[in-house]
């Protein structure tokens, strides 16, 4: 082995090593805040506005026309990672939670199985230009409540027939869901899955506290808030995006579909903005009984 490659591989194990570091630290100080945040979560209602995402998306079809053969081509891509995860690593991991869960190993394992291909669709989607979806998604149901001012600052808008058409955005891309420290906590806490019930719960609860901020990724780069507005912002609201990220990546996590709950989670973010500013600075003019009509424009223009 030369000098020059075994300094990178020593600079790689660094980076891994500081990475876990990072994410272990993390761990300890968020376990002990998820039980002190299920009041706020609770009181603050944002857990809803998934829910809400999916019966806007199922009411408004016309909207999401234009990225309708995205969603198929990550749907069928969803079915395959889950049918050949349950068929290779099911009852391996049955046997292995056997030891821990007994006879509810059979039962223990489905959530671990469906957890883990999460992971690999994530990273799949990325393909499909899935976040790339999502954020026009979020920009055409916030414009739809009255709030085409505020998506103007991130993506071309054009006028056409009473309505308003959206063209490509002019923000970089937010990344994905996850950082690289919530990616690894994310798998880290995949064992909690063996504790039938609590197990997943409290899993769902604590890496609720990365997805939940993440989808408002968004909202935050067309507001312009620094970095330190956001984690302010975040802070002040911690419990509210807990239990949003936590139904989202529930939801997520159902087999074959839950890629289409991505993309609802997005319009659910959306709403949650839209009532955010409608709180901040009053029902926008152009809002009332009649919402504005958006077309999402051309496929190609993400």
């Amino acid at each position: 082995m030369s000098v020059a490659e075994s300094r990178q591989q020593s600079t790689t194990s660094k980076l891994v090593q500081r990475e876990l570091g990072k994410a272990s630290k993390l761990i300890q100080e968020d376990a002990t805040a998820v039980g002190s945040l299920a009041h706020e979560a609770v009181i603050s209602g944002a857990y809803f506005y998934p829910i809400r995402g999916i019966i806007y998306f199922l009411t408004h079809p016309k909207l999401f026309e234009a990225v309708w053969p995205i969603i198929m081509k990550s749907i069928t891509m969803s079915a395959t990672v889950v049918a050949l995860m349950t068929f290779f690593t099911y009852l391996p991991q049955v046997a292995f939670l056997a030891i821990i869960s007994g006879p509810l190993a059979f039962i223990a394992a489905i959530p671990a199985v469906l957890a883990e291909s999460w992971v690999i669709i994530q990273f799949i989607n990325k393909a499909f230009y899935i976040k790339d979806v999502s954020d026009k998604i979020f920009d055409a149901v916030l414009a739809q409540k009255g709030y085409a001012d505020l998506v103007e600052k991130g993506r071309s808008v054009r006028k056409s027939g009473g309505g308003i058409v959206l063209g490509k955005s002019l923000l970089r891309p937010i990344s994905s869901r996850f950082s690289t420290e919530g990616l690894i906590r994310y798998i880290v806490t995949l064992p909690l899955n063996a504790i039938p019930a609590v197990g997943t719960l409290f899993f769902l609860g604590y890496n609720g506290q990365t997805a939940g901020p993440a989808y408002h990724g968004r909202y935050f780069a067309l507001k312009g808030m620094s970095k330190q507005e956001r984690n302010t912002f975040v802070q002040q609201r911690r419990g509210a995006y807990t239990s949003f990220g936590a139904v989202s990546l529930a939801l997520g996590l159902v087999p074959v579909i839950g890629t289409v709950f991505s993309f609802s989670s997005a319009a659910g973010a959306a709403l949650w903005a839209a009532d955010l500013e409608k709180g901040a600075r009053g029902t926008p003019s152009s809002a009332g009984a009649k919402e504005t009509q958006v077309a999402m424009g051309r496929s190609d223009e993400l």
